[in-house]
């Protein structure tokens, strides 16, 4: 008999391997459902792969190399940093294995089974997959899709894979670019022009607009503006592409014309969701223009027994969005009450100086009519920042006049990365100025700031002097 014909039952059945994937497996299967997980390359889908890990993973190479130029400063003899780009490669290469075996093994003892191929819907409860295997089918009770995005034109340039490039693709360059021209406006287009300006290449970011990061609050952007180009990136704002040829990368700004002679351009910030080819019709399941397929709480699709998370249901394109979602469309899967409704998503950019946001910006606080009250304390008033030789930066809190309520809190300086963590939970559990106020942080330390910034909006600083 051909394989593939007769069907092999699951309980679960989730498309793609990514972090919106493999988590839901993983939690379906502790729920005691019997999961069959289809994932065509390795486990750990774009983000653990050739994404978000390797690209901070740069990131972090890159800074070791700033620091060490820091260090005569603090007294400490250094020579320039040398950067060995096949020995980061390597490093890099070495954290990508560890994670994506670590999560391999997390599906092995969870007891999913995962199948090598690619799937598309036959039915309402039926999949195909063409793998490794040859031809399988597979029937389910439920199924997830968790495909993530993709990719999408943008800019007018044809990504070639040799000169013009996904921001992947540019992870993955064998030797250093001599000089990248980053054309976007988004974290990944500055996190990519910070790592590799810090790792030796010449660096022009191309901006659409004026300035980038359009959600950030202003002040903040300016501060990571600042950084960039003391980092000796070149910035060209409101630049729309004209063309690639042999001199390199031609621009359009006003009246202005220009050219940036690079070896290598990355377009960044466009994608879409990853659909096409799952053939969603024939299951009854339906997207939007854009190909995001449409949830509600629960991530429930228009098939009230098909679910999906992750980029495939639009942005942000966050990981840690696509978890959170992925354990909620598990719980529903298995019969639990479960919503995805948070009050607080982060948003986290690794240039330096770091900027990370969560909530509401002052800007939009007013435009949805609320009288905020804001405040800005300065790492320059905080003891570690100064022993970090990190200055730069605040912390900005916005929370409603009146009750107080914490509504967001931007924070750019050293390791805001980190510290956005505690003014997300501030935010999701609705804390209030004088909760941040109360919590006693260790000193010297960074969180100080937070709570420094909370006195300072309650009108009682006490290690600056003005009360705004």
């Amino acid at each position: 008999m051909v394989v593939g014909d007769i069907p092999t039952a699951t309980g679960l059945l989730v498309l793609g391997g990514g972090p919106a994937g493999y988590v839901a497996a993983i939690r379906a299967a502790q729920l005691g459902l019997q999961v069959t997980l289809v994932e065509p390359e390795r486990v750990g889908g774009t983000c653990l792969n050739s994404g978000c890990i390797p690209l901070k993973a740069f990131l972090e190479a890159a800074a070791g190399a700033r620091q060490v130029a820091r260090l005569a400063e603090m007294g400490v003899a250094a020579g320039p940093g040398r950067v060995d780009f096949a020995r980061v490669r390597a490093w890099t290469a070495s954290v990508v294995a560890r994670l994506t075996g670590g999560v391999e093994q997390l599906l092995r003892a969870a007891g999913v089974q995962v199948v090598r191929g690619r799937g598309w819907f036959l039915g309402p409860t039926e999949v195909r997959v063409e793998g490794e295997h040859g031809s399988q089918r597979f029937t389910f009770d439920a199924a997830l899709v968790a495909t993530g995005a993709e990719p999408a034109a943008a800019g007018g340039l044809a990504v070639d894979g040799e000169r013009v490039l996904t921001p992947q693709q540019a992870l993955a360059l064998p030797e250093l670019p001599a000089h990248l021209a980053v054309c976007g406006d988004d974290y990944v287009a500055l996190e990519l022009a910070t790592a590799f300006r810090g790792l030796g290449s010449e660096v022009t970011l191309v901006l659409p607009g004026d300035q980038p990061l359009p959600d950030f609050e202003p002040a903040a952007v300016r501060q990571v503006v600042a950084g960039l180009k003391g980092q000796g990136i070149a910035v060209v704002p409101r630049a729309v592409l004209a063309g690639l040829d042999e001199a390199g990368l031609r621009w359009r700004s006003g009246g202005e014309e220009g050219v940036v002679a690079a070896s290598h351009v990355v377009v960044a910030g466009a994608v879409r969701p990853r659909t096409a080819g799952l053939r969603l019709e024939a299951a009854g399941v339906r997207t939007g223009p854009d190909g995001a397929i449409a949830v509600d709480r629960a991530q429930r699709t228009s098939v009230p027994h098909i679910y999906a998370a992750g980029d495939v249901t639009g942005g942000p394109f966050l990981a840690h969005r696509a978890m959170l979602q992925a354990r909620v469309a598990a719980e529903s899967a298995a019969g639990r009450a479960a919503a995805y409704e948070p009050q607080a998503v982060p948003q986290v950019v690794l240039t330096d100086p770091e900027v990370a946001r969560v909530g509401m910006s002052a800007e939009e606080a007013r435009q949805q009519g609320i009288d905020a009250v804001t405040a800005r304390f300065p790492f320059g008033a905080n003891g570690r920042a100064l022993t970090l030789g990190r200055p730069e930066g605040f912390v900005l809190v916005v929370a409603e006049r009146g009750s107080g309520v914490v509504l967001g809190v931007t924070v750019v300086g050293p390791r805001a990365a980190e510290l956005i963590g505690e003014a997300a939970l501030a935010v999701e559990m609705g804390a209030n100025l004088e909760d941040l106020a109360a919590v006693m942080h260790p000193h010297p330390g960074l969180g100080e700031a937070l709570q420094e910034s909370a006195e300072l909006a309650l009108g009682r600083p006490v290690h600056v002097a003005r009360l705004r």
